[in-house]
């Protein structure tokens, strides 16, 4: 049942948001460039890789040596207005209609963070990952890493149709409200180097 709201949503979505989708993919042409989407592989349910993709939000400005340089350098005002209606995660709608994501789900994240996990932690794979969740919509970048994993195992055990709404409408007021896009001084989020053990419990 869960897929069958997923594929519709999304499709529905896809045919209402097309003008914003397709006005958005011009200005990231004209304004960073191409490509003009962000693709990455990311663990899916049971930790299987697939491609997510993001509309791109930073440049590809490089130092000296070739490397690419910081977050903060290459995220332009322009990326971060994207980041904060999240009209970045549009195309993910399409990972939503091919199977690889749900509308509602813990966020899929980095491959090399798989490793990292404790035991408990890695049960947040035991469902689809989504283009939001429960740790979003209860602190988003503003919580620690061990807090939106205890948020995510929380939801793998206790998901429903009805808190699935109740998290797509305070994604919503979360998104018009701009609040928790970042951690403070970092461009995105600090990046998951391994937790001994889960830390808050729902």
């Amino acid at each position: 049942m869960k897929r069958l709201v997923d594929f519709t949503s999304a499709l529905i979505g896809l045919g209402i948001l097309w003008p914003i989708i397709l006005l958005t993919a011009i200005l990231v042409r004209v304004r960073l460039g191409s490509p003009v989407l962000f693709k990455q592989q990311r663990p899916g349910l049971h930790g299987k890789p697939f491609y997510v993709y993001k509309f791109r939000t930073m440049t590809d400005e490089r130092g000296e040596e070739g490397e690419l340089l910081p977050d903060d350098v290459r995220l332009t005002g322009f990326g971060k207005m994207l980041r904060k209606w999240s009209l970045d995660e549009l195309p993910q709608l399409l990972n939503v209609l091919k199977g690889d994501l749900s509308l509602v789900g813990p966020r899929p994240l980095l491959m090399e963070y798989l490793e990292l996990y404790t035991d408990d932690q890695a049960r947040r794979h035991e469902v689809r990952p989504g283009i939001t969740g429960w740790a979003q919509v209860n602190g988003r970048n503003n919580i620690s890493w061990e807090e939106k994993f205890a948020l995510d195992v929380w939801y793998v055990d206790n998901q429903s149709f009805w808190l699935d709404m109740k998290i797509l409408f305070m994604t919503f007021y979360k998104v018009v409200k701009s609040e928790g896009i970042s951690q403070k001084g970092i461009a995105t989020v600090e990046k998951f180097t391994g937790s001994s053990e889960t830390g808050v419990k729902q």
